[in-house]
């Protein structure tokens, strides 16, 4: 399912750990900010998008690629929901899920491009 990577383990696992700095950083409270009119939605598109890319790096088959996407979208609509829910300094917002979703889709999109192995190119270097 993944690409042939000489360090695959290390490479999902640095995955794994993005993922989870994007859940801890969503459910903790909101660092200090200048108010910015939707300037959040940026972030959630580039966070989205780069764990989106990655697993267009890390996954050798379309399905796998798109089970991750899946995934992130549902991660991303799910921690929404959590904020609402489970923390006081958070609150949903569904224009974050929208931009989390549309920054999946385009690091999903990246699986079109040439860039799509450079990570099994760059791990085949480091010797």
């Amino acid at each position: 399912m993944l690409k042939p990577f000489r360090r695959p383990s290390w490479w999902v696992a640095l995955w794994a750990t993005a993922i989870a700095v994007t859940v801890g950083l969503s459910l903790s409270p909101p660092p200090p900010m200048p108010p910015v009119d939707g300037g959040d939605k940026i972030g959630h598109l580039v966070a989205y998008g780069a764990l989106a890319a990655a697993a267009v790096q890390l996954f050798a088959r379309w399905r796998g690629v798109l089970t991750a996407g899946i995934g992130l979208v549902l991660l991303g609509v799910g921690l929404e929901v959590a904020q609402g829910a489970l923390t006081e300094t958070r609150m949903a917002d569904p224009m974050d899920a929208l931009a989390n979703t549309l920054g999946v889709l385009m690091g999903l999109a990246t699986r079109c491009t040439p860039w799509r192995d450079l990570l099994l190119r760059l791990d085949a270097r480091w010797r």
